[in-house]
Order: structure tokens, then sequence, then C-alpha cells
């Protein structure tokens, strides 16, 4: 609805929207309105006939009795015959709504009658007497020497008609007034559970599930009520089940720092205690191969111990590795912690060709998603060595914008064997995708693993991005731009 204007007296000031209560009265009055207009069209129809055929009447009646005295002047003129015709005529005067005139014979006005005197001096508007006094055609009666004019006038049963127009046009008014008050008042108390309603919907708005609405007697407010407290219901059960998973997310991410911690502390365990035993065993067995030169057995046996040593040492170094959380190390970018682990995998598998797509800038995120992204490279590295029998490997690390919101995707792809049918069908079965699984969850992120037509399993996940610092502004497309990514090829 378009808001009432009131006007000044240099502009239109805005009053507002009516109100549902006011424009449904309005609404009741003008087509109560429109029936009266149409009642009133009627009633015009049926004055107008009403008048034409009461003039008729009466002119008929006048015709026939001045007919009636002119009969006499008629036949037998004189002038005591005309005088006599003459005094009827004067004593009648207006005859009901009919103005007579005499003329003689050389034309002369003889007599006309006197102005009515039935509401004197007034007169209907002459649109509404267009409309409801009909014209009607002068007759005249031959008298002798006299001729006789008959003017029906139908001005005074227009003035009644008008007079009475009047009377109903201010009754209806006083009419439409009390209907609109009432229809008003009526519509006010059918409707005051809206204002109820409306402030449950309020509460509810601010997180005031809790608010419930009472039952009414009207069958369609009752229906709105019952469908109020319903979607109030379903919101507190929401609300709840949001808790209870905050509480849970909480929970796995205080056991996954935990986890975290468990592993720096094995990681410094694993370094301060095995790392001195073997560097003291590997110095000894190099001492015994100094001072056994003259027995080969012995020099060949220090020799193989030096050798394990240094095969065990490697295989602990790989297990710190594994173990340390590269996402919290200080100053460190994900670009670096990516690379140094990839460097590090790649010496232990040098047949397997790994190509690198990442920003050429450091990008810096929040501990917690660089660490996961260093994890899901591990894991998804680790099943590709382990079952997928693949040659090739291409990791794709880059952002994406997604309604304005910055997106950090992660993409590992081999050419191997692809998943069995249980994978296909259950991805994420084994414990070390559903560990994936449970860290991407952690960070509102999306993980999808499925099979390459054709042979080899793409591992795809998403996580909404805040990065601790100004990172480069990565391209809006799918795939990364030239200048904001490079490329390495491990072959």
């Amino acid at each position: 609805m378009f808001p009432l204007l009131i006007q000044s007296r240099h502009h239109f000031l805005p009053v507002g929207p009516l109100s549902l209560h006011t424009r449904i009265s309005l609404l009741l009055t003008a087509v109560v309105t429109s029936m009266m207009l149409v009642l009133g069209g009627l009633w015009l129809a049926t004055t107008r006939a009403s008048i034409h055929e009461e003039i008729e009447a009466a002119a008929r009646v006048c015709q026939q009795w001045l007919d009636v005295l002119a009969s006499e002047a008629r036949h037998a003129p004189s002038p005591l015959a005309n005088q006599r015709l003459l005094n009827h005529i004067k004593a009648a005067g207006r005859i009901r709504a009919n103005a007579i005139e005499i003329i003689d014979a050389t034309g002369q006005l003889v007599y006309q009658s006197p102005q009515p005197l039935y509401k004197a001096g007034r007169a209907s508007p002459a649109w509404f007497a267009h409309l409801t006094e009909p014209v009607f055609a002068q007759r005249r009666i031959n008298a002798g020497t006299f001729t006789l004019i008959i003017t029906p006038d139908s001005s005074r049963a227009g003035l009644d008609a008008w007079d009475n127009l009047c009377s109903i046009l201010v009754w209806m008014g006083m009419l439409l007034v009390v209907l609109f008050l009432a229809v008003r008042w009526a519509l006010n108390r059918a409707l005051h559970p809206l204002d109820q309603i409306r402030s449950a919907l309020e509460c509810t708005g601010q997180g005031c599930f809790d608010t419930r609405l009472p039952p009414y007697a009207s069958p369609d407010l009752n229906r709105l009520a019952h469908a109020f407290n319903g979607m109030a219901d379903r919101l507190n059960e929401a609300v709840q089940d949001n808790v209870r998973l905050e509480c849970a997310r909480a929970l796995a991410q205080q056991l996954q720092d935990r986890l975290e911690a468990e592993r720096h502390s094995i990681a410094q365990e694993l370094h301060d205690e095995l790392a001195q035993g073997i560097t003291a065993v590997r110095a000894m067995a190099g001492a015994i191969v100094q001072r056994a030169s003259a027995i080969p057995t012995l020099k060949d046996y220090a020799q193989n111990i030096i050798a394990v040593t240094n095969q065990i040492q490697d295989g602990i170094r790989h297990i710190l590795h594994r173990l340390r959380s590269f996402g919290t190390d200080k100053g460190i970018s994900l670009n670096q912690a990516l690379q140094r682990y990839l460097q590090l995998w790649r010496q232990y598998y040098p047949d397997l060709a790994l190509q690198v797509e990442h920003f050429s800038e450091p990008l810096q995120v929040e501990d917690e998603l660089a660490l996961t992204v260093i994890r899901l490279v591990q894991e998804g590295l680790t099943n590709v060595v382990r079952h997928a029998c693949a040659t090739q490997v291409q990791l794709q690390l880059h952002c994406t914008h997604q309604e304005d919101n910055p997106w950090l995707e992660l993409t590992l792809t081999d050419n191997g064997r692809g998943l069995e049918d249980n994978h296909a069908n259950h991805p994420g079965c084994g414990l070390g995708l559903i560990g994936m699984r449970e860290r991407v969850v952690a960070l509102r992120g999306e993980l999808s693993i499925s099979s390459i037509p054709g042979g080899g399993v793409c591992l795809h996940a998403r996580f909404p991005m805040r990065t601790n610092q100004t990172s480069p502004a990565p391209n809006t497309s799918s795939s990364p731009s030239p200048k904001s990514c490079k490329t390495e090829n491990f072959p």
C-alpha cells in the first residue's frame, strides 16, 4: 500500500502506510458506497419515470377539464361565455403542475396563471433537473376567440426529489461513518491476537525459543498459533542439536589438541632418548672399526652396526617429521611447511613422480588449518604408496572465492587402480580416512574421495579460510593463475 500523503503549503508530507484494520474498513466502506451509488442510479431512473407519469397525468386531467369549460365558448362564442370561462380559470389559478395562459384572437395575452407558491423561490440544481425533470410540449385548446395554452411544469416535483436526495445523502453519510467505525472496532477485537503473535515472533527472532502462543477461539488464528508453536519446538530442538554439536566439536578439538601435544611429547622423547643412544652406538662402532683393522670379521660386524644405526636414525627422523606439526612452526608459511614435507617424502619414494601446484608467495593461514592440510597430504600420499600402485601423483593447493568468501582447496590425484567397491560406496571407511574426515569437519570444511574414470583416485578438500596476515590475492577461478602459483615437478 502506498503511504497516505497530507498536503502542506509547499509539499506532501508522508503519514505512513495504513494499518490492516483501516484498509479493511475502508475497503468495506468503499464496497457499500459503490452499492449505494448503484442504488442511487436506479433511484434517479425511477424518480424520473415517476415524475413523468405524474406530470403527464396531471396535464391530461387539466386538458380535459379546460376542454369542457371551453366547449361553451367554442360552440356559442359571446362576450358573456368568454367572461365566464375567464372567471373559472382565474378562480382555479394553477391547476396542479400546469401553467395556463389565455391569448385572444389578436395574440394578446389575456391571462397568465400565477407562479407556484409551493417552495417558492427555490429550484433544484441544473444537473439534477436535467437528470430527473422531463420536458413536456405545450398543449393548446380552442375556446372560440380565446386560445388556452397549457404548459406542464415538473420543477416542483424535481425539487421534491432533490430534497429527498439530500436527506438520503445525509443518512447515507452517517451510515457509512457508523459502518466504518463498527467494522474497525470489530476488526480490532477480532485481530487483537495478531499483536500477541507479532510479539511472539519478535521474541523468537531475538533468540527466545521458549515462547508459545495460547489457543484462540478463531479457527484460523488457532491454526496459526499451532503452526508457530510447532516451528518454535523445531527451532528449540535445532538449537539444542547445535549446542550438542558445538560441544562435540569442542571435545573433538580438545582431543585433537591433546593428541598433537602427545605427538610433540613422543617426538621430543624419541629425539632426546633414542637419538643420543644411537649416536653413542654409532660412535662406539666407529671406534671398533678403527681399532679392529687387524680383525676383518670384527671390523665387518662393526661396519654393519654403523649401517644399521644409520638406517635406524633415518627411520626415526622420518617418524619425527611425521609426528611434527609443520603448521604450528612460527614464521613458516603453509607453502614452506608443505614443501619441506614433500622434499622429505620424495627422499623415501624416489620412484613416484610428484607434481605440485601451489602459491608462489607465502600463504599464512591459521595453525589448525595448516596442520590439517599437512595431515591430509601425509595420509593421502601414504594411501597412494600403500594401496594405489600409482606411478604419478598430482597435488594442487589454491584459493577460490564463493559468495565473496575465500576458500582453501586441496586436490590430490593419482593414476593408480582406484577405490574398491566398498570404498566407493562408503568413502572414509578406513581409520585413516575417518581421521581425515573428522579433521575436515572440525574446520567446517568439505571432503570428497572418488575414483577417476580410467583409473586413479581424487581426494578433494575445501576449507573456509581466515588468513593470519595479508596473503596474495588468489584467482577467483577454479584453477590457479600462473602469476600466483608455481609448479614443482619431482621426477
